[in-house]
This record gives structure tokens, C-alpha cells and sequence, in this order.
């Protein structure tokens, strides 16, 4: 067990790990295309987890949220296969955006870095 972090938190890593494989060789719901899961944060009971997810096309947003929420049943009955714990968590797809918040303040920096 790595120290400082709770059980909670690994299992929102395990999730993490096995969610981004199955959606990518077992979904097959058009609307969801390339995504990275950036993180999993599993409540304290373990009953839920939010799922954050990035896009390479923000355009299509609307399409892959209904898309992970159509599909949330199939891939918590698959995540139930592959995690052996007493009850797999409801899960709750959200779009990060953070690495995007980070990318504008990055860009904003770099523009008044160039000015003399």
C-alpha cells in the first residue's frame, strides 16, 4: 500500500486504468470517440465515482457525454468483471477543464513573455 493515500484513492486509479482499455476496445457507441481519462475520483463510501474525461474534438462534447451515460451500465458491469470489492461505484462522467483552463493560462503567459 503506497503511504498517504487512501483506499479510495487507489481504487480510483484502478478505475482510471481499466475504464480507459474498455472504452477503447469495448465500447462501440460512435458518439464516443478519442478521449483521455485524466482522473477518478471515488467517493468515501465507494457508492460513486466521477470520471474526468478530456477530448481531442471539444465539438463533440455533448455527443460523448450522452454517449458515457448511455454506456455507464455496460462499463460498470465490465469494471464489475475485472474488480473483485464488495459493490462497483455508480459512475459519473464529467468533462475536465482543467488541462484546458491550464492551456489558456499557459498561452497567456507565454504572450506577455514575448512582449519586450
Amino acid at each position: 500500500m503506497k503511504r498517504g493515500q487512501g483506499r479510495p484513492q487507489r481504487l480510483g486509479d484502478l478505475i482510471q486504468r481499466e475504464l480507459s482499455g474498455l472504452i477503447r476496445l469495448e465500447l462501440r457507441d460512435p458518439r464516443v470517440g478519442m478521449l483521455t481519462i485524466t482522473s477518478v475520483d471515488v467517493s468515501p463510501d465507494m457508492s460513486h465515482a466521477k470520471v474526468f474525461f478530456t477530448l481531442l474534438e471539444k465539438d463533440q462534447l455533448e455527443d460523448t457525454l450522452h454517449g458515457l451515460k448511455r454506456s455507464a451500465g455496460f462499463l460498470r458491469s465490465q469494471l464489475a468483471k475485472r474488480i473483485s470489492m464488495y459493490t462497483t461505484p455508480e459512475l459519473r462522467f464529467e468533462y475536465d477543464e482543467s488541462v484546458e483552463r491550464g492551456d489558456h493560462l499557459s498561452r497567456l503567459i507565454d504572450s506577455t513573455k514575448s512582449k519586450p
